[in-house]
């Protein structure tokens, strides 16, 4: 595991190198281009022959509860690392309220099966290390499509990268419980994207290019809470020379986690869920 997030970073850092070396021309956000839509297209074909499929399989035998029951418990286990970003991003009332959730699911909720703080008026928030780095004013960079977890940025990279480190599962010293909750979580997610993926395919001519400019927009929102200001509108969203049948909708900047419901477009924008970037859905 420790190899595998290094091998990330350094992949990040390659990244931002090679952006600096791309070729003029194209989508100023997106130098590596070429490179991403490769890399996309191998994370499609990962997801059509072994994640999609299974994904279908899982949705059809669970009953809804059950799988409602799996994303409450992982949602739950992400509220503390979700109140830590809102306090580094100076929003302490909003991380008290996300240490509150924790505490009320882990205990009336049945070790957060059941979400009861939504019952308590205790707001679900979302939020990241690659948010916090933005509200620190850390620049974006270069677009990238990950391996396996999709559509990022080098800050956003190095986000999930802390992420991980602080990710309740991915810390947990018994290998075959650690193995089994994020083979469960990663397929929960992916179930819960079908009908996203459905309409990413019905609604996009360039599939990359709606993926993309829906991870913009939605990174963006989730930054400035929903409101952005002016300013990163126009640094961060598609200019009109790039609107075309291909834009993707106003993502919003929340996500349900209670009904199990997941916006993000992939597993890396919430895979500390959230938090949290994946594979590309479909």
């Amino acid at each position: 595991m420790q190899c595998g997030l290094k091998s990330l970073v350094w992949g990040v850092l390659l990244s931002a190198t090679l952006a600096g070396c791309a070729t003029p021309g194209g989508n100023p956000r997106d130098p590596l281009e070429p490179l991403n839509r490769a890399v996309f297209t191998f994370n499609e074909t990962v997801d059509d022959a072994v994640l999609r499929p299974v994904a279908q399989g899982y949705r059809a035998v669970l009953p809804e509860m059950v799988r409602t029951g799996v994303s409450n418990f992982f949602a739950n286990l992400e509220d503390l690392w979700i109140g830590v970003n809102n306090i580094l991003q100076g929003k302490p009332a909003d991380g008290v309220q996300d240490f509150a959730r924790f505490a009320f699911n882990s205990s009336f909720g049945i070790l957060g099966l059941i979400d009861v703080s939504t019952d308590f008026n205790i707001p679900k928030h979302n939020e990241d290390f690659g948010q916090t780095l933005g509200r620190w004013g850390a620049e974006a960079g270069p677009y990238l499509v990950l391996p396996f977890f999709g559509p990022s940025n080098v800050r956003d990279g190095l986000g999930f990268v802390v992420g991980n480190k602080a990710d309740i599962v991915r810390n947990l010293g018994h290998v075959p419980t650690r193995n089994t909750l994020f083979a469960v979580r990663t397929l929960n997610i992916r179930a819960n994207l079908l009908d996203i993926g459905r309409v990413a395919e019905e609604a996009a001519l360039d599939k990359y290019r709606f993926m993309r400019d829906a991870h913009f927009q939605r990174r963006n929102n989730l930054i400035f809470d929903g409101d952005p200001p002016r300013e990163s509108e126009k640094s961060e969203l598609p200019s009109a020379g790039e609107i075309s049948s291909t834009t993707a909708p106003a993502i919003p900047a929340s996500d349900d986690h209670s009904t199990g419901a997941n916006a993000s477009g992939s597993l890396a924008d919430q895979s500390i869920r959230s938090s949290q970037p994946g594979p590309t859905i479909n």
